[in-house]
């Protein structure tokens, strides 16, 4: 009896694990964000940008929070907060979700946020231009 417990215990802990791993790396996702303006989504500044500042934000400086803490170290929203949210914040390294998202989309959503998703405005605590780093960042880093 004891045997079958500890058994049991050690399948829930292993199914719950499991459906962690899989369930922030879902792809491809759907969108739940309204598309940009089309003058707007048309916009890449990366070029000019600083990948480097970008990484910075990313990891730790952005404000209101780190994007890290949604969307993971490895950008595949599995952030230590992306249990919490649903949907699920976005999976960068997931081709199918980011084929057509524009570098302006992201743009977009970084300054004003996503209604009915997790998604933050950052455009009051940043900078357009640290926005583009972030952006280049996650697009060169993530977006391979």
């Amino acid at each position: 009896m004891k045997n079958y417990l500890v058994f049991f215990i050690l399948l829930i802990i292993t199914l719950y694990f499991v459906d962690i791993v899989f369930a922030a790396g879902k792809c491809p996702q759907p969108r739940k964000t309204r598309s940009a303006p089309v003058d707007i989504s048309k916009i890449d500044k990366t070029t000019q940008a600083s990948a480097e500042n970008g990484k910075n934000l990313y990891i730790k400086t952005a404000k209101p929070m780190a994007c890290k803490n949604c969307h993971g170290e490895t950008g595949a929203g599995d952030g230590k907060l992306s249990k919490a949210l649903k949907p699920a914040p976005t999976n960068f390294t997931c081709k199918d979700t980011m084929k057509d998202v524009s570098a302006g989309q992201m743009f977009w959503i970084i300054k004003n946020g996503s209604q009915r998703t997790g998604m933050l405005s950052f455009g009051l605590n940043m900078e357009d231009g640290e926005i583009w780093d972030v952006i280049k960042y996650i697009r060169g880093t993530f977006m391979k």
